[in-house]
């Protein structure tokens, strides 16, 4: 008997133990309790160590924290007939416990399919392209449509987002057939554009080529123009004063030294290569002044010189006899360091005289034009 009553004492003892342990609520500093005894409401329970009444007081927590809600896809049909799958995330809070333990069954549940429907409605009265830019107003009317329903079972809804919309397949197709169309035009809109700047550029670009092509052309022929000119203007003027320094040349000269000159140049002529040869002049006129000039005639008359010559500044400046030594000098200096001895051997072999002699050639040749100056 002492046993069996150690053994009631040992099960009662844990039964109250465990009836008292039922009792212990921690409720979390997140959560508020709602405590209900035999049917009836007692009221909150706030976060902490509590204690009630085991088997006949029920306590239920609710999390004050924001809840994230994913409403599941539905195909909704837009206000222009294009099926499109949509969906959302709404973010709720509890912010009145009792409505939301007393008011609804499942807070959750029911906000979950009031976003539904609600969301149907929103898209059925807009078309697709204004679902599809203009998210921001849908995410604003499904917010506020909840957030006053939602009002009744002290829940908060605070933000709603519009997930996804998906246009179904053919709603696709054609909406991508209709964005490369626009693409499309855009490119041959921008390409058109191009090849018109292009264009306008390139004749731009020709017409400046041309105008600088002709001014560059106009002014080579002026200049070539201008060159030409003065290129004749000297030749003419070199042509004249050889003329000139002929004639002055040519006054001291009479018919036998003509006579003499002419032979030559039939000795000059008869020396190519030629197998005929064409006389601009007599030949037995110039054989009969040869004739004269050896004495096999009569004495030829001297000729008086032209009084009526040309002035002599046409010749330019004539060096005097020192002038001309200095540039003989000067010649010789340059040939020595120029040319080699053996060299100049060879030219003083070939030509028989010396620079003495080159002096007293031109001393005769200048005192000559003094006196017929």
């Amino acid at each position: 008997m002492a046993v069996f009553e150690t053994l009631i004492t040992i099960f009662l003892i844990l039964a109250i133990v465990i009836i008292f342990a039922r009792g212990v609520v921690i409720i979390q500093p997140y959560e508020q309790g709602l405590q209900i005894r035999l049917g009836r409401y007692l009221g909150r329970m706030n976060p902490g160590f509590r204690w009630v009444i085991p088997l006949i007081t029920n306590v239920v927590k609710l999390d004050l924290r924001t809840y994230v809600m994913d409403v599941p896809s539905q195909e909704v049909i837009t206000k222009d007939n294009s099926p499109t799958n949509v969906d959302a995330i709404v973010y709720i809070r509890v912010i009145d416990p009792e409505k939301a333990f007393f008011e609804v069954s499942n807070y959750r549940m029911a906000t979950v399919a009031l976003a539904q429907t609600s969301l149907r409605g929103i898209i059925g009265d807009m078309e697709l392209d204004e679902v599809l830019y203009n998210r921001d107003v849908i995410n604003t009317k499904l917010r506020d449509i909840l957030d006053r329903e939602t009002d009744q079972w002290g829940v908060k809804v605070e933000r709603v987002e519009i997930k996804e919309v998906d246009p179904v397949g053919a709603v696709k197709q054609a909406m991508t057939e209709q964005t490369a169309a626009e693409r499309a035009r855009r490119a041959a809109i921008l390409r058109a554009d191009g090849e018109k700047r292009s264009a306008i550029l390139k004749a731009e670009g020709t017409k400046r080529s041309m105008i600088l092509e002709a001014e560059g052309d106009r002014q080579s022929k002026v200049l070539r123009s201008e060159g030409e000119r003065i290129s004749r203007i000297l030749m003419a003027q070199g042509e004249a004063q050889s003329l000139r320094i002929i004639s002055v040349g040519s006054q001291p000269l009479d018919k036998r030294a003509i006579t003499v000159l002419s032979l030559d140049a039939l000795k000059q002529m008869a020396n190519g290569q030629a197998t005929k040869i064409i006389f601009p002049f007599e030949i037995s006129s110039l054989m009969k002044q040869a004739a004269r000039f050896i004495g096999a005639t009569e004495e030829m008359p001297g000729e008086p010189l032209p009084s009526n010559m040309p002035g002599n500044e046409i010749l330019g400046p004539i060096p005097t006899m020192d002038e001309v030594r200095e540039i003989l000098k000067e010649m010789d200096k340059t040939i020595r360091t120029e040319i080699g001895v053996d060299e100049l051997k060879d030219i003083g072999k070939t030509h028989k005289k010396t620079g003495s002699d080159l002096i007293e050639d031109l001393e005769g040749i200048v005192g000559e034009t003094e006196e017929n100056r």
